[in-house]
Formats: C-alpha cells, sequence, structure tokens
C-alpha cells in the first residue's frame, strides 16, 4: 500500500467517523431535547393546576364577600332587598365585562394577519412586475 492509498483511507475513515459522531450527537441532543420539554410540560401542568385552584379560592372568596355585603346591607333593610341590591351590583359587573370583551372580540375577529396578508400580495405583484419586465 503506497502512502497515497493510506492518506486515502484514513480520509475515508475520518470522514466516516465525523459522520457517526455528528449523528450520535444529534440523537443526543434530541434527547436532551425531549427531557427538557418534559420537565417543562410537568411544571406548566403543575402551574396550571395551580391556577384552577386559585381560581376555585377566588370564587370562594368571592361568595364570602357577597354573604359579609348581604349581611352588612341586611343590618338596614330587609334582607331580601340586600340581596337583590347585591345582584344587581354583580350582574352590572357581568354585563360590562362582557360588553368590553365582546368589543375586544370583534376587534379581534377576523383573525386574518390583514398585514403580513396584504405585505405578501404587494410582494407577489412586485415579483409579477419584474418577471414581466424581464421577459421583454
Amino acid at each position: 500500500m503506497t502512502h497515497h492509498q493510506q492518506e486515502e483511507t484514513s480520509t475515508a475513515d475520518l470522514v466516516r467517523q465525523l459522520s457517526d459522531q455528528s449523528t450520535r450527537l444529534v440523537k443526543q441532543e434530541l434527547e436532551l431535547l425531549k427531557l427538557e420539554l418534559r420537565d417543562k410540560g410537568k411544571r406548566a401542568g403543575v402551574g396550571a393546576g395551580l391556577f384552577g385552584g386559585a381560581g376555585v379560592f377566588g370564587l370562594f372568596a368571592l361568595g364570602a364577600l357577597t354573604a359579609a355585603a348581604i349581611a352588612a346591607l341586611a343590618t338596614a333593610m330587609a334582607t331580601w332587598l340586600a340581596a337583590l341590591i347585591v345582584a344587581v351590583v354583580w350582574a352590572a359587573v357581568a354585563g360590562v365585562m362582557a360588553l368590553v370583551g365582546k368589543k375586544e372580540i370583534d376587534q379581534a375577529l377576523p383573525p386574518v394577519p390583514e398585514d403580513s396578508v396584504d405585505s405578501v400580495k404587494e410582494d407577489v405583484q412586485w415579483t409579477k412586475t419584474r418577471a414581466q419586465q424581464g421577459r421583454r
């Protein structure tokens, strides 16, 4: 075997080793990515569960606050009237929130990125114009 053949063989071996190592590195990186995403997913699930629990306890607090408001008003008027006044206040709050929410949704619809669509249309038109000028 000549010196030149040894160099070619060793170069081929080096390329094969580089390919094998690159493949192994990519596989290891993907495995690390999966483990990291799994860990982040678990944490996000726990966080979402805690937010849900906070919402439930927030509703309990709102119920207790409502009862306290009714009890406070009931010292000056009939209990049924106090409950009615608190219910009307909550209904008004809900109505305002619904109107504001509807306005926000109406502004968000349709969910098409209009600026991006317009930009792409302009790009297509520009490309067509350049293509037509190039044919002349």
